[in-house]
């Protein structure tokens, strides 16, 4: 099932670039993602026939989260399509994107992280007479991929994981490995952990899990800056996606919309009755515990990173569009509304599920919407 989903969104990405319709342009990334698409071709005409222009107009520039750019493509594909506005998004990162809004250079920018207090004081400095806010926009499960020859199913829990990202177990046969998995043929093989280089939402994401589900075996502080001591460093969810797969006895942790032919993903031991697999149907279901813990406008969200509901994947992130409240630039506001209006309407979360992402719970984008709709 998993591989037909996947190849089901390759032929619909397919389809889209070979008629012309994904304009952007990524200037600078080399983050391309992997195999990917959109819905079918009927609800695509629908979501880009309903799409609300306004006097949205020219180009916009952002940055941000790698993690939500095979959601972007497929977004920027529709919006342009129906606006003819063009949407820069250069996918450099959480870190990248938010550095580059609060300076001024962005309409809005993607973020795995909210806003740090000093990060919200500091866009107070670009966004006059407001601040900068965080719109939850994308959801969806942080993959475990690995490849290992001969194993087609493998199941970790987070102790298990924890011990291998600090390179505390190094052999794929190590005993902790074999428990989870006793019918595996596991090889007396080293573990190559692969992790974020730059700064990342999705590593700040990753390792909240690993401190909530398994602090005894998980010392470090966290943040978006990987902390943890040996592995090897990749940029961009696309380069440790791409070092996973060209590594016989690697692992390495992205979004789903990154595991592709030659990577397979962890099923995770969360002390329910079965292991839980990746999907956006799980993902959502972690989602649905999260609460809005922010303020006034901002939408920032708490997730519960230690579930064990039944059929919950517990390593998840929520991707947050970053925008001034108040105090946008005029001659962006028009499209930056329009875009982003698009994306949080049910034709724009539609698209998510074939991208191996979730959409973000019906109470919360609720929200969203109504936020998008007082920006000024």
């Amino acid at each position: 099932m998993k591989l037909q989903r996947m190849n089901r969104r390759a032929v619909a990405l397919g389809a889209l670039a070979a008629s012309g319709a994904l304009v952007l342009t990524a200037c600078g990334s080399d983050d391309t993602g992997s195999d990917s698409g959109s819905s079918s071709s009927a609800s695509s005409t629908a979501a880009a026939g309903s799409i609300k222009c306004d006097d949205a107009k020219g180009q916009l520039l952002s940055d941000g989260s790698s993690a939500q750019k095979n959601a972007i493509d497929a977004w920027v594909a529709q919006f342009t399509k129906a606006c003819g506005v063009q949407i820069n998004y250069k996918a450099g990162g959480s870190g990248a994107g938010v550095t580059s809004f609060t300076q001024g250079q962005l309409a809005f920018a993607g973020s795995d992280s909210a806003l740090k207090p000093e990060e919200v004081t500091a866009s107070k400095k670009v966004c006059s007479g407001g601040q900068g806010i965080d719109l939850p926009m994308v959801g969806g499960p942080i993959a475990i991929g690995y490849n290992v020859s001969g194993v087609d199913n493998l199941v970790l829990d987070a102790p298990t994981l924890a011990k291998i990202f600090d390179s505390k177990i190094t052999k794929w046969n190590d005993a902790a490995i074999k428990k989870l998995n006793p019918d595996a043929n596991l090889p007396d093989l080293k573990i190559q952990a692969f992790h974020r280089s730059d700064e990342s939402g999705t590593t700040d994401n990753f390792t909240k899990y690993l401190k909530a589900a398994t602090p005894d075996n998980w010392k470090y502080e966290g943040g978006k800056a990987w902390q943890a001591k040996g592995g090897q460093a990749a940029a961009q969810s696309s380069g440790v996606a791409a070092q996973v797969k060209q590594t016989n006895g690697a692992i390495g942790y992205f979004e789903l919309s990154y595991v592709a032919d030659g990577v397979k993903a962890v099923s995770i031991d969360t002390g329910a009755s079965a292991p839980v697999a990746a999907s956006s149907e799980s993902a959502t279901k972690a989602i649905a515990d999260a609460k809005v813990v922010g303020t006034g406008s901002d939408l920032s969200l708490q997730l519960n990173y230690n579930t064990k509901a039944e059929g919950a994947y517990p390593i998840t992130l929520v991707t947050y569009e970053i925008v001034c409240d108040k105090g946008n630039k005029a001659a962006s506001l028009p499209g930056t509304k329009a875009f982003l209006t698009y994306i949080a309407s049910e034709e724009g979360q539609a698209l998510l599920p074939n991208l191996g992402y979730a959409p973000i719970p019906d109470d919360i984008i609720a929200k969203v919407r109504t936020t998008i709709s007082s920006l000024s």
